[in-house]
């Protein structure tokens, strides 16, 4: 049985997560060195961290990252990897592209650009029940607003303009429109000055050949060459996370079950309602997969 790993991103219930891998000893060294990197523990935010990007996005990989050690600890292995937004990075790791220290280090400077980009201001809203293709159209024509998330055939997530989304969430009559709490418009142009300032970093890294193939967010496509995947990261702050066209792409290459590797079931209910036939399991702790199983 083909089984995929797919990793949550931002906007996963964070609270109490990963607790328990303070338990299992090997998490130890890999949580001393984020504890070092970070100067603050990625296992007990605040009540006020939890609502910061710069806090949340380092925390979710190295959770994420330490779950899939553990399972490969557990004689378990992937087929393949995937990850929604900040979760590629946790797929690209779980792959072995990168080591945990560049990952952490990445999606920590991620986190810090993402958080300072509201110059200019930009706004992002779930959409729930609406016509994709007046959508699309609205979209097209409104000035400054993209489809930044395509997460189900009945929800995605629009990014722009604060005038922008309000005028196509006015017109488009979904069956739900939610505002959301972010500091900018993500996976839209309005990234692009955070996306120039990450680029430097990304472009240091040297990506290993992974040895499953990850499907990146941008082409909705798995690779297993370094440099495409590099590139696909590269352009990932600015283009649409196609998570719709992904779990339908993994169905295509024969992918049976997939397993979300994180806190919460978000992507595990995208999958449910995308590509229903698909066997689904959540790992967000270590008692979701004892060991020994």
């Amino acid at each position: 049985m083909t089984i995929a790993w797919i990793y949550p991103g931002q906007g996963s219930q964070v609270v109490g997560m990963g607790r328990d891998l303070q338990d299992w000893p090997g998490a130890a060294q890999k949580l001393a060195l984020a504890r070092e990197v970070l100067g603050w523990d990625p296992l007990a935010l605040s009540e006020e961290q939890i609502h910061q990007t710069r806090y949340t996005q380092p925390a979710l990989f190295t959770v994420s990252a330490l779950l899939s050690d553990y399972l490969y600890a557990q004689g378990q292995t992937p087929g393949c990897t995937a990850g929604h937004s900040l979760g590629e990075y946790s797929a690209l790791y779980a792959a072995g592209v990168f080591d945990f220290e560049a990952g952490l280090r990445l999606v920590s400077l991620r986190g810090q650009l993402m958080e300072r980009a509201g110059d200019p201001p930009g706004s992002m809203a779930a959409v729930i029940g609406f016509d994709r293709t007046k959508l699309e159209h609205l979209c097209q024509m409104t000035p400054n607003v993209t489809i930044a998330n395509d997460n189900s055939p009945e929800q995605v997530v629009i990014s722009g303009s604060v005038e922008g989304v309000q005028a196509v969430c006015e017109q488009l009559q979904a069956k739900r429109t939610v505002p959301l709490k972010v500091s900018g418009a993500f996976h839209s142009p309005f990234m692009q000055a955070a996306a120039e300032k990450f680029a430097h970093r990304l472009r240091e890294v040297e990506f290993q050949t992974p040895r499953v193939p990850v499907y990146s967010n941008c082409t909705a496509t798995a690779s297993r060459d370094p440099q495409t995947l590099k590139q696909a990261l590269l352009a990932q702050m600015t283009a649409p996370v196609r998570w719709r066209e992904t779990v339908l792409q993994m169905a295509a290459d024969g992918v049976q079950e997939v397993w979300e590797i994180g806190p919460g079931n978000v992507l595990t209910g995208l999958v449910k309602r995308t590509a229903p036939s698909l066997r689904r399991r959540n790992i967000s702790s270590l008692s979701d997969y004892p060991a020994g199983s």
